[in-house]
């Protein structure tokens, strides 16, 4: 079982080039960071976690910067995003970006993919709420055909191309998995059609999504075994890691709060003991 991280980094947290390294060096697989471009002054979408929407939200960095130089001082630590807002992205310029990270980092980059819940900021991207996840797949085939072909395109409702160079590739083949973030019973149907992880909270009904993934894998003729499934959760002791081993679960990850070098290192070492427990 591999361990990974998931953080919200700002410029008061733990910087990317020590967090990068501390994390490498206690044995960590993978950092995850998540993305918001904006959060709107003025919203009517309720933070889903009720209460006020924290300032992490509109603090956190542009992932693909910060991963980037979380990879470039390390060798074996994957970096992810947890999730990116697809439908945010133009996705030419989204597969060149993703395809440019994969190459740099000598294939450790992990896709995680969402829609987005906050409204408003998906309006101020051009997209509406109700077709966030529409976009987001067909972004996503989209961004699959540059990075496998050399001369791509694509013809959808939201996307619409004749054929284009986009390079570097990337050094992943066929390219970088796509882990869709989502619990919903939608987003099941949809790993299963064009994704090659899941990146799931561990919600009460885990159990029953797991099930579904395995009724819809079966029936576009594949298996749990192409699926990567990176789940974020908390271990409190090592029985969890092999009952969710057994689910084919490959990798847990934790989350690290946004805080400053030594309140995170503090954390990391706290969690030394999972990491332990998972490589027995």
């Amino acid at each position: 079982m591999d361990i990974g991280i998931s953080n919200f980094p700002t410029a008061y947290s733990m910087n990317a080039v020590d967090l990068a390294r501390a994390l490498e060096e206690r044995g960590f697989e993978s950092l995850w960071v998540v993305e918001h471009t904006h959060v709107p002054a003025s919203r009517r979408t309720p933070y889903p976690m009720g209460g006020d929407l924290p300032s992490i939200y509109w603090e956190a960095y542009e992932p693909f910067t910060y991963l980037a130089q979380a990879a470039a001082v390390t060798e074996n630590l994957k970096v992810g995003t947890g999730i990116c807002l697809v439908p945010e992205h133009h996705p030419i310029a989204l597969a060149k970006r993703v395809a440019s990270l994969d190459a740099i980092s000598n294939g450790r980059f992990l896709f995680g993919v969402g829609a987005g819940w906050l409204g408003e900021e998906l309006e101020n991207h051009g997209v509406r709420f109700e077709d966030r996840w529409k976009v987001l797949r067909e972004h996503v085939l989209a961004m699959q055909a540059c990075w496998t072909e050399k001369d791509a395109e694509y013809h959808g409702e939201f996307v619409d191309f004749d054929p284009v160079w986009v390079e570097p590739k990337p050094v992943t083949k066929p390219h970088p998995p796509v882990l869709i973030g989502a619990t919903s019973t939608w987003a099941i149907k949809r790993i299963a059609e064009y994704a090659q992880g899941w990146y799931p909270v561990h919600i009460p009904e885990f159990d029953q999504r797991l099930e579904q993934l395995h009724e819809e894998l079966d029936k576009v003729g594949r298996t749990i075994d192409e699926i990567d499934i990176s789940l974020l959760t908390m271990i409190t002791e090592p029985g969890q890691l092999v009952e969710l081993a057994g689910k084919g679960v490959n990798r847990i990850v934790l989350s690290l709060p946004t805080g400053d070098r030594d309140a995170s290192l503090q954390v990391l070492d706290g969690y030394a003991q999972i990491v332990e427990w998972a490589s027995t």
